[in-house]
């Protein structure tokens, strides 16, 4: 299957670059993934579509301010660091630009000397395992001294950091926002727990890997990057209770996806625990966790559109994302919604 068939013409101008004032809202588009029909709404009023006993899964991953600017004493060099994932302590796997100026044995400071970071590996493409000192909670610094790693794509600065952050995040971990979660206010979740949806929580910590492009000419062959996820005995049991009574299993977010699918098993029974997934979704894979998923309109070419085609068909998606461009949308991490059913 060839990548192009994933491509739309895009215009510039529809890439969110902040958040709307009220989270909720947003416009919801809603795709009916058997006949391809669109409906345009607000996302305020995503509970007409939604039924007692159905079950939202959200993922309850946190952002990490990981963007550190610092910058060598010896020569006051300036460097950024964008935290990846912690490999062990202390010791983070990181990005490092410009990467040519830290060598193994390099020191970097950051907040006049509150943090420091010495390069104890250097990777490709710009990777470094930095191994961090400090007095004090390395998060509590980190909050002081990083910064929120917005998407390549949004050039505007984040007046407010909690706008790219999920009001109901908990588990620290992540380099990216599960965006999909982004529109839900704790109102409008109190209001859907009232009519007797049900909530329930899983853990995606969302790598840089999800902004990287495919690379090659048939999806296939791609790489897919490997995330953390972890699921509780609590939201197991849960989800298994509303698939036996009939219930269906809304997903908000791809990554709530791509977990509940990592971890469900061949008779559609999910079990808790915890590690790594690099599932790769695409047309021709077969469901077994989900029945409908709320999600935001992706890049062109992206492996989360190729999983929302594989939920809803190929040609459904790229005719709503082509109308979605007509009724001018706002698309990617600060856009506007889609629920597929």
């Amino acid at each position: 299957m060839k990548v192009e068939m994933f491509d739309f013409e895009l215009p510039e101008e529809l890439i969110a670059q902040v958040p709307l004032e009220n989270r909720a809202s947003s416009r919801l588009m809603v795709l009916d993934k058997k006949t391809g029909e669109t409906k345009h709404d607000n996302f305020n009023h995503i509970l007409k579509y939604l039924q007692k006993g159905d079950c939202l899964v959200l993922n309850d991953t946190k952002v990490l301010p990981a963007r550190l600017l610092g910058s060598k004493p010896d020569t006051g060099a300036k460097i950024e660091v964008l935290l990846l994932k912690q490999v062990d302590g202390d010791k983070w796997e990181t990005l490092v630009k410009p990467a040519k100026r830290v060598k193994k044995g390099t020191t970097i400071s950051f907040g006049d000397g509150k943090l420091e970071a010495i390069c104890i590996d250097e990777q490709e493409h710009g990777g470094r395992i930095l191994e961090f000192h400090y007095d004090g909670i390395f998060y509590e610094i980190l909050d002081s001294l990083g910064k929120m790693p917005l998407p390549p794509y949004i050039k505007e600065q984040l007046e407010d950091q909690d706008r790219y952050q999920t009001v109901f995040a908990k588990e620290r971990g992540s380099a990216a926002a599960p965006t999909a979660g982004l529109h839900f206010t704790k109102k409008l979740l109190e209001e859907i727990e009232n009519r007797g949806i049900n909530i329930a929580f899983i853990t995606l910590h969302v790598g840089l890997g999800t902004f990287r492009p495919v690379s090659v000419e048939n999806i296939e062959e791609h790489d897919m990057h490997s995330e953390y996820y972890s699921i509780s005995e609590e939201t197991a049991s849960l989800l298994n209770e509303v698939k036996e009574q009939g219930g269906r299993i809304i997903s908000v977010g791809t990554t709530s996806t791509r977990t509940l699918e990592t971890i469900v098993e061949s008779n559609g029974h999910f079990k808790a625990g915890s590690g790594w997934t690099d599932i790769f979704i695409y047309p021709g894979y077969t469901f077994k966790a989900i029945d409908g998923m709320i999600t935001n309109f992706h890049l062109p070419m992206s492996t989360l559109i190729m999983l929302v085609s594989a939920l809803a068909g190929r040609d459904h998606v790229i005719n709503a994302y082509n109308e979605a461009v007509t009724e001018r949308y706002r698309f990617f991490s600060f856009g506007d919604a889609m629920l597929i059913i």
